[in-house]
């Protein structure tokens, strides 16, 4: 259980660097400063504020809203277990927040991975909603079967062309927005944002056939 112990010698820098560029980090070290403290009005304002891009970034990923929202969930628990055994976010919170909730969509997908569904009869929520919508079966169908293409070709880049589709795409964030998160420069997010287009092109491509 998580507890107001001292984390007196959690360490913070006050610049990073951004490309060739050093930029003071003043309002994410603020926040870190009051996350220490696991105040829980600190920890409510941090959770209203970042909860949103968490949530848009797992939805995007894992095209469900009840594992997006278990996601989401269980990346704020990751925060405050990390803050309070002292290896915390450090520069950006917003970015260790997405970052995290990479690492646990991938954890998502390798259970699946590893334990699919043993009764193929098992539907799903898009599934659900063929029978309980009154909309064209066929034209739902279509757009469930595209949503899937999508979803797959997604899966089939590489850890970090997914982060840059899912933060341009999902969560609309700018290219210096996406940048920050990634440690990255614009023009490195232009030349990964283009080939991460390029390949999942390829790959639906190919599913067409």
């Amino acid at each position: 259980m998580l507890t107001c112990q001292s984390l007196g010698n959690y360490n913070r820098i006050g610049v990073y660097q951004f490309g060739v560029k050093q930029r003071l980090m003043t309002d994410d070290f603020s926040e870190i400063d009051r996350l220490i403290s696991l105040d829980p009005q600190a920890i409510t304002a941090i959770h209203n504020k970042f909860y949103k891009d968490v949530y848009r970034f797992a939805r995007f990923r894992v095209n469900d809203d009840v594992t997006a929202e278990d996601i989401a969930g269980d990346v704020f628990m990751r925060l405050l277990e990390a803050v309070h055994n002292g290896v915390g976010p450090r520069f950006s919170l917003r970015g260790w927040l997405i970052k995290t909730t990479a690492n646990v969509v991938n954890d998502h997908y390798r259970k699946l991975y590893n334990h699919p569904l043993e009764d193929p009869s098992e539907l799903d929520e898009n599934s659900r909603d063929l029978f309980l919508s009154q909309d064209d079966p066929v034209t739902i169908t279509d757009q469930a079967e595209q949503r899937r293409s999508i979803q797959a070709a997604i899966e089939n880049l590489t850890d970090i062309q997914k982060m840059v589709i899912t933060l341009r795409f999902g969560n609309r964030f700018s290219l210096e927005e996406t940048a920050g998160i990634m440690g990255r420069n614009a023009n490195s997010i232009k030349a990964l944002q283009f080939r991460a287009l390029l390949a999942l092109r390829k790959s639906l491509e190919s599913d067409l056939g």
